[in-house]
C-alpha cells in the first residue's frame, strides 16, 4: 500500500518535520559498537554526546501534543548515510519497520541511499525521502543521487542538515552555524541544476532552508539571472519565528511556506499572522507538498 487510507480535509493541520524514533530503531542503534549508538538514553555520535529524553520518543505524548499529521524522520544530522553499506542498511530497515508501523497520526519519511530499499518504503507508505544538505551541493550531486531521486517520482523529498563538527563550541552552534550553512549551500546547488534535472520532484527544505531564499538579490547582483518562481520547491518554519518567516514570504510568497517544528530539539513557534496565512502554512501548503499522497487524519 503506498498511500494512507484517511481522506484529506482543508481542516487537516501539518508539521512536517519532527523526530521519533520508535523502538526497533532505538534497539537498532543500542546494538551497535560505534557510533552512531544509543548508550541506554544517551546518543554517541563520531564527536559528541547527547543525553536523550525518553518522554520525547513516546508516541502517545507526542500524538497528544497535535497537529492532525505528524511528518517525522530519523534525522539526517547523525549520519546514517556516512556510515558502510550494510551498516547503513540496517539501520534504516529498523527505522522502516517501527516509524511505518506507527500509523496514524504519523507520516514517515524514508531514509537510506538504497533506491530498492526506498521503493519497498514507499509501497508500505513513506511519504518521502529525507536526505542530508551537504549530499546536494558536490559537483556530481545529482547524477550520483539520480537512482534516489528518479524512485522518488512525484513524493517529496526532505532536505536536512547532515552531520556537522564543529568541536570546541557551545551547543547552540551546529543548528544555528552548521545546519544552516549546509542547508544555504544545498537551497543553492538545488538552484543550479537541481530543478533542471528533476523538474517534476517536490522539495522541502527544513529550518526556510538556512535563509538561502534571502540571498536573492545578492545573486543577481554578482551576475545570477532569476527564473520564474518555482512551485514545487518548498521550506519549512522550523526554528523560526514571525520575522524571518515574513522576510521569506516577501521573496517566495506565501504558497511554499510549510509548518515544521523540530520537535523534540526545538519548540514550534507562534506566528504573528492573519488566518488565511496560517491556513496556507498550517493546511493548505503541505497538503499540496504532498498530493497525490493522502494522509492520516
Amino acid at each position: 500500500m503506498n498511500r494512507f487510507s484517511e481522506p484529506l480535509h482543508d481542516t487537516v493541520t501539518y508539521d512536517l518535520h519532527q523526530h521519533l524514533w520508535p523502538e526497533p530503531f532505538l534497539a537498532a542503534l543500542r546494538a551497535r559498537t560505534a557510533p552512531p549508538r544509543l548508550d541506554g538514553w544517551v546518543l554517541e555520535l563520531v564527536d559528541a554526546a547527547f543525553a536523550i529524553d525518553p518522554d520525547a520518543h513516546d508516541p502517545e505524548q507526542r500524538t497528544a501534543m497535535g497537529p492532525d499529521v505528524i511528518g517525522i524522520g530519523v534525522s539526517a544530522a547523525i549520519g546514517i548515510d556516512r556510515l558502510p553499506a550494510p551498516e547503513a542498511a540496517e539501520l534504516a530497515a529498523a527505522w522502516h519497520e517501527g516509524a511505518l508501523a506507527l500509523g496514524g497520526p504519523f507520516a514517515v519519511w524514508a531514509t537510506g541511499r538504497d533506491p530498492d530499499a526506498l521503493r519497498a518504503a514507499l509501497d508500505q507508505g513513506a511519504i518521502g525521502l529525507e536526505l542530508a544538505a551537504d549530499a546536494l551541493v558536490a559537483p556530481d550531486a545529482f547524477d550520483t543521487l539520480a537512482p534516489l531521486l528518479e524512485t522518488l517520482g512525484d513524493r517529496p523529498l526532505l532536505v536536512h542538515p547532515g552531520p556537522s563538527a564543529d568541536p570546541g563550541r557551545d551547543a547552540w552552534w551546529t543548528p544555528v552555524v552548521g545546519y544552516v550553512s549546509q542547508l544555504h549551500a544545498a537551497w543553492w546547488a538545488w538552484a543550479d541544476g537541481g530543478r533542471e534535472r528533476f523538474p517534476q520532484l517536490p522539495v522541502l527544505f527544513a529550518a526556510l532552508a538556512g535563509l538561502g531564499p534571502l540571498h536573492g538579490e545578492r545573486f543577481r547582483a554578482r551576475g545570477g539571472r532569476s527564473g520564474p518562481m518555482d512551485p514545487l520547491t518548498f521550506v519549512e518554519t522550523s526554528s523560526y519565528g514571525t520575522q524571518a518567516v515574513d522576510a521569506t514570504v516577501r521573496v517566495l510568497g506565501i504558497d511554499v511556506i510549510c509548518r515544521g517544528s523540530d520537535l523534540p530539539y526545538a519548540a514550534p513557534a507562534a506566528l504573528a499572522f492573519d488566518a488565511a496565512a496560517l491556513h496556507a502554512i498550517d493546511s493548505a501548503n503541505p497538503r499540496r507538498l504532498l498530493t497525490p499522497l493522502e494522509v492520516p487524519a
